[in-house]
């Protein structure tokens, strides 16, 4: 069984645990600030995937670090799943559980590339605008790429709008040669 499959089940596990006992938002920020100190921390990680360090010594590690930071719950499944020997799937797991509750609740991520930086009102009018047609709540991440010369590449979920004029000049560049002008 590959780790996403089996992290999905855990997080899917998790996340009903959580809503029995009206804490999905609290095991969101648990997870959200396990994630960030993991991805903070690739030496944490490692440890915490590592088949040789013993159970009780990670254990300890989890309850150290996270022990006055998180809620019972999560820190009981965290126990939970490196007493099961899923400790290698705890990263993906956090991930699976943000990614599910986004879900849950219409979360929709989006991520726009500038060439310059876009301005509050515009990353508004963007929101709305995706808001609209796809419904649910939008969250943006923008990010600037001088390297576009002009224009934007709009990535939500699985597809990409890229109005970007250096990708229109890749464009022209393939038809050119294409063609033989080139």
């Amino acid at each position: 069984m590959s780790e996403l499959t089996v992290a999905a089940r855990y997080a899917k596990s998790l996340i009903d645990l959580a809503q029995e006992q009206n804490s999905v938002e609290a095991a969101k920020s648990d997870m959200e600030l396990f994630v960030h100190t993991l991805k903070a921390n690739p030496q944490l990680s490692a440890v915490l995937a590592n088949p040789v360090v013993s159970h009780s010594k990670k254990l300890s590690i989890l309850d150290l670090i996270f022990g006055s930071k998180v809620s019972k719950l999560t820190l009981a499944f965290f126990k939970l799943m490196v007493n099961k020997g899923r400790g290698e799937v705890l990263l993906t797991t956090g991930y699976e559980y943000i990614n599910l509750y986004n879900i849950k609740k219409n979360i929709t991520k989006a991520r726009i590339v500038s060439a310059t930086s876009l301005s509050e009102a515009n990353k508004q009018v963007i929101i709305s605008e995706l808001q609209a047609s796809i419904g649910g709540t939008v969250q943006l991440s923008a990010k600037v790429d001088a390297a576009l010369i002009g224009g934007f590449v709009l990535t939500v979920g699985d597809q990409q709008l890229d109005t970007s004029v250096s990708s229109s000049l890749k464009k022209l560049q393939k038809e050119f040669t294409q063609s033989g002008v080139l």
